[in-house]
């Protein structure tokens, strides 16, 4: 099942990849008029808009698709496995920015590229995280999901009085604490699906995925808000991936191989993290390329790109 697993996560990354791209392209062919005023109605009526874009219907397609392969990819294989392997969204986000925008990467960002990728072979290849049980036991979610709650209030109660970027990364993790427990959710609700749909929309699983994705989604988009993406990417992608290896260890048993095996795998997650750092300075995953879209020079000179919004699913 691991090949299963590794090619439905992989799919699952590559259309959630698609999706952002496609998405953004049409939010900046759908720039804030000016002097339309903020708040929730210019908010609908920008929305309004965007549903007429065939890009951004795309996107959305797109994403109910990464969801059901990332589904499938739970009810195969080991959350420990497929939250990493999620982390491939980054550069799949490289190769479609660059199709979508018509804009090549350069030398550094290849660079980052590549460390990315080889953090995520050596990291895999070392812990080789191993298949457990499909659901968790009540003890197991009350130590697990208490103890990811617990993260979760503390690192927003710590990111309060800060600015910039530690705020930025703080509420980073914060959301990638979120975003693995959705996952873990999701996976709890996909393993009481061998038992029929009955069974599992009569367990409160699947309604807490829902509620978690949706923290995960505001907490995300705190963090973008507070700082750079540079601030706040690593902090996603090691977060949710270390996050996922944990609760997949205390609610679904999986094993993760230690040892001498911990030095190939610290050298996964730094090489991780500094290609996460790279690619979240690159155009295709920050908003560059975005600014040249929007006022077609390609030379990035446009108004308001902060307000392209980014999304992450669970």
């Amino acid at each position: 099942m691991t090949a299963v697993t590794v090619l439905l996560a992989l799919l699952a990354a590559f259309t959630n990849a698609s999706a952002s791209v496609l998405q953004r392209r049409a939010a900046v062919q759908e720039p804030y008029e000016d002097g339309e005023p903020g708040g929730a109605g210019s908010a609908v009526r920008r929305l309004g808009r965007l549903l007429r874009r065939p890009y951004w219907l795309a996107g959305a397609a797109l994403l109910g698709v990464s969801g059901l392969l990332q589904a499938g990819a739970l009810a195969v294989g080991s959350l420990s496995l497929v939250q990493p392997l999620l982390a491939t969204e980054l550069l799949f986000t490289l190769v479609v920015g660059g199709v979508v925008f018509r804009r090549r990467p350069g030398l550094r960002t290849w660079l980052a590229f590549a460390a990315l990728a080889a953090g995520l072979a050596f990291f895999l290849l070392a812990a080789a995280p191993g298949a457990g049980r499909p659901t968790a036991p009540p003890r197991a979610w009350l130590l697990g999901g208490g103890g990811a709650l617990g993260a979760v209030v503390l690192l927003v109660a710590v990111a309060r009085p800060t600015k910039g970027a530690p705020r930025a990364a703080l509420l980073g993790l914060a959301s990638a604490v979120c975003f693995a427990t959705t996952a873990a959710l999701l996976k709890e609700a996909v393993g009481r699906l061998e038992r029929g749909p009955a069974a599992m929309f009569a367990h409160w699983s699947p309604y807490a995925t829902v509620g978690a994705g949706l923290i995960a989604f505001l907490l995300l988009q705190s963090a973008f808000g507070a700082g750079s993406l540079t601030a706040s990417q690593p902090a996603l992608t090691l977060g949710d991936a270390l996050t996922s290896v944990v609760l997949g260890w205390v609610l679904f048993a999986e094993t993760v191989h230690l040892g001498l095996r911990m030095l190939p795998e610290a050298i996964g997650v730094a090489l991780i993290g500094a290609g996460s750092v790279g690619l979240a300075r690159a155009p295709a995953v920050g908003r560059a390329w975005d600014a040249s879209a929007r006022d077609g020079t390609g030379t990035g000179r446009a108004g308001h790109p902060d307000r392209v919004q980014h999304r992450k699913p669970p």
